[in-house]
């Protein structure tokens, strides 16, 4: 009896512990616009992206050589997972995004990532056969309407509906589509191996692709003039592969772990308000009363569906299924 009791706890802490993961890792990509707009001032966008790949990809492959026992776990259905999470998820996803910031009004960018929740919870119900959370229907509109808040306020975008439908807008649907889909994917990939090996393999598998993207756009590499300049675009790269790339998707993964894709979907929406409070410290862009209210609201429903994880997250159903050593 005392050891039924222990395991009920730690798969209540387990369970918690995972969803607030994903928030903080999903938060820190909040500060990806932040590097990602300064350096497209002297790069294009699969450049940065190409970069950002190299860089985490050092730390990557001694990480893949360490864990390849992983490796000779995965099936194919693993691997064609691995591909779509690197390839969609980390590069055209990535690429997509940084475009749809040159092509479209950030807030409309933004707003539209929030599809990434209907995209993920359609996929996670057809390919692993998960359950929705008690009255997710309801908490998820409240997220949603949190997010509208901090995106919009209480007016409505009527008068710019050209913003929705052109370039920019496809792109960042695109964006969210792929996004939405990896983190299933990803869900897929951690039952067979780390958290650190899916990390890895995210950011080396989609070198290759990187590779050609680059190099059949055919754009010269250019750095502005002076030391200080070039000093400050060599930080922002760093900068932008170790926060909003590598350190992110370790936590997130790691979350993503104990967590079911389709919760995790909803936790990433703490995306948003790391967004707003980069402004605010960034750019001295005051919060509003209604990005207030949206923060509020979204994390109503985050504290929500945390407690309903607490309750019924099984680890037998949610942990990596690793070999021990």
């Amino acid at each position: 009896m005392e050891n039924t009791s222990s395991s009920t706890i730690y798969r209540k802490e387990r369970g918690s512990t995972g969803f607030w993961l994903v928030v903080i890792g999903a938060a820190l990509w909040g500060v990806d616009p932040l590097f990602r707009i300064l350096l497209l001032e002297t790069m294009t966008s699969t450049q940065i992206v190409l970069i950002e790949h190299i860089i985490v990809s050092l730390i990557a492959i001694p990480v893949l050589w360490k864990f390849r026992d992983d490796l000779k776990q995965l099936r194919l259905r693993h691997w064609i997972a691995v591909i779509f999470i690197s390839w969609g998820g980390s590069a055209l996803a990535t690429v997509l995004f940084t475009l749809a910031l040159t092509h479209n009004d950030p807030n409309t960018v933004l707003l539209l990532q929030k599809m990434q929740p209907l995209f993920a919870i359609v996929l996670a119900k057809f390919l692993l056969k998960e359950t929705l959370p008690r009255h997710f229907g309801g908490l998820f509109i409240i997220a949603l309407v949190g997010t509208y808040l901090l995106t919009f306020g209480f007016t409505l975008p009527i008068g710019s509906w050209n913003n929705w439908i052109h370039a920019g807008s496809l792109l960042s649907l695109g964006a969210a589509a792929l996004w939405g889909g990896s983190t299933v994917m990803g869900r897929l990939m951690l039952g067979q191996a780390r958290y650190e090996t899916v990390t890895s393999l995210r950011f080396v598998v989609a070198l290759p692709l990187l590779f050609f993207m680059t190099w059949n756009e055919g754009a010269p590499w250019t750095l502005p003039a002076g030391t200080g300049a070039q000093a400050a675009v060599i930080l922002n790269i760093l900068g932008q592969a170790l926060l909003p790339g590598l350190l992110s998707l370790l936590l997130y993964y790691k979350g993503l772990s104990s967590t079911k894709a389709s919760v995790a979907t909803l936790a990433e929406l703490s995306f948003p308000m790391a967004g707003v409070l980069v402004n605010w410290i960034a750019f001295r862009t005051l919060i509003t009363w209604e990005q207030l209210l949206g923060f509020i609201l979204i994390w109503i429903a985050l504290f929500a569906i945390s407690k309903q994880q607490e309750r019924t997250t099984p680890i037998s159903d949610t942990a990596p299924k690793l070999r021990t050593e």
